[in-house]
């Protein structure tokens, strides 16, 4: 396969999961899951296993950096550009059109917004089960996911989703490197580790020069690319985590009211993609579609500097026990975290009687036993969904 088609095939992909990604960052581990390693076998459970853990370990939105990665790996370093643009510009899209109709549009309570996070549940649910057979697949390590699930439970915060994440890398080092594989199916990323350091080092520069300039230079334009390039490269936990933050930036400092940016909250819960494309929704808010197309970019180019960085490295590391020690307990613990984020929030906000419980199952149980495609549950979900909605609520 020649890198155009290559690039063509990513974008494809990319875009289609762009467009049926409903559910949220765990949600979307479980898409990538079916489409990029169960149906078109681009890498296997474990190198997916192995990136998933490194980009926990990554401020920014876990599952895009995945998605990036996944597109690096296949074809390089425009392979990743793809297949972010795929899977995120149709967030974007709507959500800078939603901003632009915001005086006439209204997002109300809708049948349809319910119905999606029911599907978020069934998805979230295939996912956890799939990725705890592969990463827990004895006592210790269903150990290590359960102690997880039940701390991040107790005390939800990204603080401490990161010392759990710490914590089983050294329970990981000192329990399972004599156990770790003496053979590693090895992958080829085409970035050198010199790009790698040039892209952390580029990634340090602008996180230390950007709030200088933005001071002294008075540009809207620079002011939104420092505000959202700054929140992007210091939030770990995710998309819901990202939220307050910038609350914080923009309502207080007068730039939306709080109507407004719950609006477009709640807008960027109903599109599939990446909650980080909420940015889209807020610089347009604030200066327009060229407002909006940079929030974006520069929301996601940590995500970008972070991945090219690392790369490099992860084939390498993953030759040696010690560090395979560390990725087994990370990958058991990651586990136990997407089961705490599958109860709270995904269950707790999208299971509100019993319809939606058994709606659930029945998705879950097409995608369990009857391989339906992740697409058409979205599909199955939302029809169903306004049926049980006309005729018995």
């Amino acid at each position: 396969m020649t890198k155009k088609h290559s690039l063509l095939e990513i974008l494809m992909t990319s875009l289609k999961l762009g467009f049926t990604s409903f559910g949220g960052p765990v949600a979307h581990l479980g898409y990538f899951k079916n489409e990029y390693i169960d149906k078109r076998k681009w890498l296997d459970d474990k190198t997916y296993a192995d990136i998933i853990a490194i980009c926990q370990f990554l401020p920014g939105p876990a599952s895009s950096q995945v998605g990036i990665a996944i597109g690096m790996l296949r074809g390089g370093f425009f392979g990743g550009v793809v297949s972010w643009f795929g899977f995120t510009i149709p967030s974007v899209a709507l959500l800078i059109l939603f901003a632009l109709a915001y005086q006439s549009f209204t997002l109300g309570d809708a049948t349809w917004i319910a119905s999606l996070k029911v599907v978020a549940v069934a998805v979230v649910a295939h996912a956890v089960l799939g990725l705890g057979k592969k990463l827990t697949p004895d006592r210790p390590r269903i150990a290590i996911a359960l102690i997880a699930a039940f701390t991040m439970l107790l005390f939800p915060s990204a603080i401490v989703q990161i010392s759990i994440i710490v914590v089983a890398a050294i329970v990981g080092y000192v329990m399972f490197s004599k156990q770790a594989e003496t053979k590693v199916q090895p992958f080829s990323v085409s970035i050198t580790k010199k790009q790698g350091v040039i892209s952390l080092s580029i990634l340090a520069v602008l996180l230390i020069g950007l709030p200088i300039i933005s001071q002294t230079v008075s540009n809207s334009y620079l002011s939104i690319f420092d505000t959202f390039f700054r929140v992007g490269s210091i939030v770990f936990g995710g998309g819901h985590v990202v939220l307050p933050l910038l609350e914080q930036e923009v309502v207080p400092n007068g730039l939306l009211s709080s109507g407004e940016f719950l609006a477009g909250y709640g807008m960027a819960q109903a599109v599939p993609g990446p909650l980080f494309t909420f940015a889209s929704y807020l610089g347009t808010m604030i200066s327009g579609i060229t407002g909006g197309v940079i929030a974006t970019v520069a929301m996601f180019l940590p995500s970008f500097l972070l991945i090219v960085g690392a790369l490099p490295f992860l084939s390498e590391l993953r030759k040696h026990s010690s560090f395979q020690g560390i990725l087994t307990g990370v990958n058991a613990s990651v586990v136990g975290i997407l089961l705490a984020a599958f109860y709270d929030p995904v269950f707790t906000s999208s299971i509100l009687s019993g319809a939606h419980f058994g709606l659930a199952a029945i998705l879950f149980a097409l995608m369990h036993f009857w391989k339906t495609p992740a697409w058409l549950i979205v599909i199955i979900g939302v029809v169903l969904g306004e049926i049980i909605a006309y005729f018995f609520v």
